[in-house]
């Protein structure tokens, strides 16, 4: 443990500092302008660090140097969306089955939905292999993407794409469906937009955090093993 706080303290604190500074700001922005998911915090900050390493001619190598405490942090924090998930488990029992089923149908179709789509569209075989795995966690989906031949990079830019919508779409469906349980809130976030979805279903409360944690991690899961399989199916 010494030597990792050792090797910490050697970095230069630079980039961790302008990366906590900026999504500070742009949290602070997302909440003045009404929470709108158009101005996700995520997202805003992601494009203006961009800028600026494009501006500073930094490359992402030395940036990932100085900030990637915050990439170890990500474990930590994916660790504690099991405190509202314990918190809820007898609740996650009772459900475990429809959940399960709702889950890999909700993985299934986002995978050959998109596949559709984009092949209707005219894209290239990497492409659609590349947008096969969208709606799962972005380390999944370079997981994903890189096994079957598609563009890690690519994935990546599409799960935050897919994260994004999945915040602005969800609100006014859940309204036209008349949506009301916390708990079908957060799973449908979780499963369709998940670390975006994830974090904006603490807005609603712990509850439907709790079962977007649950869809994100299952939808991960299954994901990446029902994608494979898809696309060998397919013949791509």
């Amino acid at each position: 443990m010494s030597t990792f706080w050792v090797y910490f303290a050697a970095k230069p604190l630079w980039w961790i500092i302008i990366t906590i500074a900026t999504f500070l700001f742009t949290s602070w922005l997302n909440r003045r302008v009404g929470g709108t998911p158009l101005l996700h915090p995520v997202l805003v900050a992601l494009s203006l660090i961009i800028v600026l390493l494009q501006l500073t001619g930094t490359d992402y190598n030395t940036y990932f140097e100085g900030a990637q405490f915050i990439h170890f942090l990500l474990g930590p924090a994916t660790v504690a969306l099991a405190v509202p998930l314990y918190d809820h488990f007898e609740r996650v029992k009772k459900m475990l089955l429809p959940l399960l089923i709702a889950c890999t149908c909700g993985a299934v179709t986002a995978a050959l939905s998109v596949i559709a789509v984009a092949w209707a569209l005219g894209a290239s075989d990497v492409t659609l292999l590349s947008l096969a795995p969208k709606s799962v966690t972005s380390p999944i989906a370079i997981g994903i993407a890189e096994k079957i031949g598609g563009y890690p990079s690519l994935a990546a830019g599409l799960v935050l794409i897919t994260g994004a919508i999945g915040c602005l779409v969800a609100p006014p469906l859940f309204k036209w469906l008349k949506i009301e349980d916390d708990a079908v809130k957060g799973f449908t976030l979780g499963l369709s937009a998940h670390g975006f979805g994830t974090a904006y279903a603490f807005e609603f409360s712990t509850l439907a955090g709790a079962f977007a944690g649950l869809a994100m991690g299952l939808t991960g899961l299954l994901t990446a093993f029902i994608v494979p399989v898809l696309v060998r199916l397919l013949g791509l």
